[in-house]
């Protein structure tokens, strides 16, 4: 297993479920340390639709020039990323963003079942809430829409309820200085939310104890290849030391690069990194601070109450490797806390962050064989590795071992 962020490690999990010995290498020191350290915090069933809709060319035209905008497309000198642009557009008709909803929609409601077995099975604890999410609506053009919607989500199977703005504040009394600002607001019932992170930590011991092996702070540099067939991978640690280590299947969980591991075997992923960004503060008045986790749908932002902390992230930059933070993208965030909730949370005690989330065009991962022998793929998630982590890490531990998976999802198949 190569990763140990969300989707290595539930692969991890459920291939060691199996009856496999499973050996997980990461460069990091320790598990969930790139794009699941510190995400939105929301398993985001109730938000199917990827972000190439037949909506989105004219949202990211308006938002053009704006530093703070949820989606800043930096024009790079860069072919992957002209690629990955014009397939985005293509998946942006109407037809293509259905069916990749529909799809997306199948496997996050797998990955939820998949999910509440595991806590329940386990009982691990990652600050995790069940109260839904509520999807909040400032302009009454967007509320109106909100019938239809529902009858979207409950047609792919997903449940959900609209709130007048009365409503939305009894659900989340937090939300009464805003009461007055929200037009309507849309309550997904199936959805959760919880810290990414300590998720990690705690399966990735639970594996453990199951006989997995983490190997950390190892690098892959290169595929053992013989007659076509991959043989295992070598490895540098962080003492500069190499090592060949032999497999029978070898499972990619790389995040965003993945696809530069891959590209000298001839393997062209559609994958490209989209640079996320949050910051979480301690909160010191409980009273007002939100519990159930929430979504600005015109900012594009959304907030989670982990423990003692409150979460806020969201944006997208698509700026290449580049992981150098943008304050004014930071402070765009920091501005949404102060406004929607002031006095919630300590501002000077704020930590920022920023991450890669491996990103497809379709938004659809890419779950399944790669096409080359003995070599597997769980990468792509985008914005929902944490939504789709557990369903992800399921069906590529039953296609490993040879069984169908039970979600309906285009899975990749042997060429």
């Amino acid at each position: 297993m190569i990763g140990a962020g969300l989707a290595g490690v539930t692969s991890a999990w459920y291939l060691a479920q199996a009856g496999c010995k499973v050996t997980v290498v990461d460069r990091q020191p320790g598990p969930g340390l790139e794009t699941s350290f510190a995400n939105g915090g929301q398993i985001s069933v109730s938000h199917p639709e990827p972000w190439a809709n037949p909506s989105a060319p004219g949202t990211i035209l308006r938002w053009l020039g704006r530093e703070d905008a949820p989606l800043l497309f930096r024009i790079r000198v860069d072919a992957a990323q002209w690629r990955w642009g014009l397939s985005f557009l293509r998946e942006c008709l109407p037809r293509r963003a259905a069916r990749n909803t529909a799809a997306i929609a199948s496997l996050a409601i797998y990955s939820r079942q998949q999910l509440r077995a595991l806590r329940q099975d386990t009982g691990l604890r990652y600050e995790s809430r069940e109260g839904g999410i509520l999807h909040l609506f400032e302009k009454a053009a967007e509320a109106a829409r909100l019938p239809q919607r529902l009858d979207e989500l409950e047609a792919l199977g997903i449940h959900g309820r609209i709130l007048s703005p009365a409503e939305a504040v009894e659900v989340e009394p937090a939300l009464a200085a805003l009461g007055p600002r929200l037009a309507g607001a849309l309550h997904g019932l199936d959805d959760e939310s919880g810290n990414a992170h300590l998720f990690c930590r705690g399966l990735a011991t639970l594996a453990a104890d199951a006989g997995v092996r983490f190997v950390f702070g190892a690098r892959v540099s290169k595929f053992d290849v013989v007659h076509g067939s991959i043989t295992g991978v070598r490895i540098f640690d962080d003492a500069n030391r190499s090592g060949m280590m032999r497999a029978d299947a070898i499972v990619l969980a790389a995040g965003s690069y993945s696809a530069g591991l891959v590209r000298p075997l001839g393997l062209k992923l559609p994958i490209y990194p989209v640079k996320g960004y949050s910051i979480t503060a301690p909160v010191v008045d409980a009273g007002l601070a939100p519990k159930i986790s929430l979504t600005d749908e015109s900012r594009r932002v959304v907030c989670s109450r982990l423990g003692q902390h409150l979460r806020v992230a969201g944006t997208a930059e698509l700026n290449g490797f580049d992981l150098s933070p943008n304050p004014e993208r930071s402070a765009a965030l920091v501005r949404w806390l102060e406004e929607h909730f002031p006095g919630a949370a300590d501002l000077s005690q704020i930590e920022h962050w920023c991450g890669l989330r491996p990103a497809t065009p379709s938004n659809l991962p890419l779950i399944g064989h790669s096409g080359i022998d003995k070599l597997y793929l769980n990468t792509g998630h985008g914005t929902l590795g944490w939504t789709l982590a557990c369903g992800s890490g399921r069906a590529i531990a039953d296609i490993v071992t040879g069984t169908q998976p039970e979600a309906t999802f285009p899975f990749l198949k042997p060429r």
